[in-house]
Parts: structure tokens; sequence; C-alpha cells
């Protein structure tokens, strides 16, 4: 496994926002902090469900990012997460970070 960070995201529905992220901060030893913002779900394979969804075209969501510091750590969070929510529909995907820090 390399160890270039990865940056991964999850797509996440509204309502299991704070669950994902309450699994996030239990587990500091696979990432130190994530960002979340609003996201809307767009497309063929989106399950619109609630009436306002269908009249908007889009389901809303949660989106969460956060820098791994390598492949293994990325897994092991989607790993927890697969277990913690089966069948949540929760989407993700994970690309390589070509660099990250703080600005001081």
């Amino acid at each position: 496994m390399s160890d270039t960070p990865l940056l991964l995201t999850l797509i996440v529905p509204q309502e299991l926002e704070e669950a994902v992220a309450d699994t996030l901060l239990a587990h500091p030893e696979l990432t130190t902090g994530f960002s979340s913002t609003s996201a809307e779900g767009h497309g063929s394979s989106i399950q619109l469900v609630e009436a306002a969804e269908l009249v908007c075209g889009h389901v809303h969501r949660k989106r969460l990012d956060t820098v791994c510091s390598d492949r293994a750590k990325a897994d092991a969070i989607l790993a927890l997460l697969r277990q913690a929510f089966a069948g949540a529909n929760l989407y993700y995907w994970i690309v390589p970070v070509l660099a990250h820090g703080r600005l001081a």
C-alpha cells in the first residue's frame, strides 16, 4: 500500500450525517478531522422518494471530506462504515492529494 495521502469523500444521507461524523470522531487513529458541506444528488441512480425530492429532482445529502495519510486508513474507514451503516446508501470516492497543510 502506498503512503501517499488520499482524500476520502463520503456522500451521506442527511439523516445519517451526525452518526457518521460521530463514528469518524470515535476513531482518531484513522482520521484527525474532516469537513462537511451540503450536497445535492442528481442522476439516474438517485432514488427520489420524498415529495419535495420529486418536485425539485434531487436529494439532499451531506458531503464529508477527510485526508487520510495512506490507503490502509481510507480502507479501514470504509470497512468501519460498511459494518456500522450496512444498506444505508453511502457513496464514496478516493483521490490522491498532491499537497495539503495549514497556511500560517
